[in-house]
Parts: structure tokens; sequence; C-alpha cells
């Protein structure tokens, strides 16, 4: 077994994709274990390999994490973009909360009937544009700095720029109101780990299609 994590899970962003872009901003070489079939689902519970029975689930340092959260948690802390102390730690917890928040209300948008989807997008991106992403302009503004917490990259800037970049594709616009954050797109999209992984053929999943959706429903139901 080689020493890069393993991921295990959809070959789609889902629940995956922030751990993707937080070990690819870190530098971390990794591999993907792509699952095809409700049976490499099952063969995972099956083995005792999935804690909570679900994805997903990365084998890094000797173990078997699941839950995205911890995930994310570890890695962060584990490469060195989770704050200096304990009051960077809450304020880049909170940033990712956040992020994370409109994130399930993006994702959510898949699951709309087909005639509410529209509207239910417009709704997102409307909470986007006045909830969420005036936040960030804000904190970017009060301190000045090219990064949300300590002047150094953090987790939270890394999803803050997988996030804005998700919004776009819904709304080339959004950030037409937000100079901050057009800046702090054009600065951390330009950070090598990060520009690298941004390229064509890189492990970052595209837009999930339709007529995908139910090839995936049968993996997890």
């Amino acid at each position: 077994m080689s020493g890069k994590p393993r991921l295990h899970y959809v070959n789609a962003r889902g629940r995956m994709e922030p751990i993707r872009w937080l070990l690819a901003a870190a530098g971390v070489e990794f591999e993907e274990a792509f699952l095809e079939t409700k049976d490499d689902l099952k063969k995972l519970q099956t083995n005792g390999d999935l804690l909570f029975q679900q994805v997903p689930m990365v084998e890094i340092d000797g173990m078997k994490m699941v839950q995205t959260r911890a995930i994310l948690n570890y890695i962060a802390g584990k490469y060195n973009l989770y704050g200096k102390d304990l009051k960077e730690r809450a304020l880049i917890d909170m940033y990712v909360e956040g992020l994370a928040d409109l994130n399930e209300l993006i994702s959510s948008n898949f699951f709309q009937p087909a005639d509410k989807k529209e509207e239910h997008l417009a709704t997102v991106m409307d909470k986007a544009a006045t909830r969420y992403f005036p936040v960030y302009e804000k904190v970017l503004k009060g301190h000045g700095q090219d990064f949300l917490v300590g002047n150094k990259l953090s987790r939270a800037d890394v999803q803050l720029l997988e996030i804005i970049l998700l919004v776009e594709e819904s709304k080339p616009d959004i950030l037409a109101k937000f100079p901050l954050l057009q800046s702090f797109k054009a600065k951390t999209s330009n950070i090598p780990n990060i520009k690298k992984f941004l390229q064509p053929g890189s492990q970052r999943k595209q837009p999930i299609q339709e007529k995908d959706i139910p090839r995936l429903m049968q993996i997890f139901h």
C-alpha cells in the first residue's frame, strides 16, 4: 500500500470534493477508489471499513476516516491549514460552517422536482449574494489582508474559493458587487498547488449532470 491517502467515493463531487480540494491545496497526492455499483459500497460496509456505514471514507496515516468534517479537520491540522491558535481555529470553523451551509443549499437543488429547480436555484443564488458572500467581503475589508484568517492560507480560504467557483457555474456575475472577493479569487486561484488543481485533467470533478443522478442514487439507495 502506498503512502498516499486513498479516497473512497463515487466519481462525482458530492461530500468528497472539499476533501479533494484541501488535499490538493496542501500539495498532497492522493488516490481514488470509485464506487461504481451498490455492491462496491456493500463490500466496504461488510468489511467493517465504514464506521457509520457511509462514505466518504479516506484511508490516511493508518486510519480509515469517515465523516466529512472530521476528515477535513484532520487534513487541515496535519498540513498547517488550521490557524496558529484556538482563536484562529474558531474563526476558520465559523467561516467554513457558513460555506458548508451554502454548499448544502446548492447541492439540494439536484433533488428538487423538475418544475421547482429554477425557482429553488434562484433562491439559493439570492442567499449567496445577500447572506453569505457579504460576510466574507466584510471579513477581508475588516483586516485588509489577502486571506480570511491570520494573513495565511487556511482551509477557510480553500473552501471559499471552491464555493465561489461553484456558485459562478450557475451565476457567473455573482461577485459583481464584491471587489475584495474578486481579488481574493484571482490571488488564491494562482497559488501553485491550487492553480494546478484547477487545470484540466486534475482530480477536480466536473459538475454533476442530470443523467448521472439515477446512477448515483442507485449506489446509495
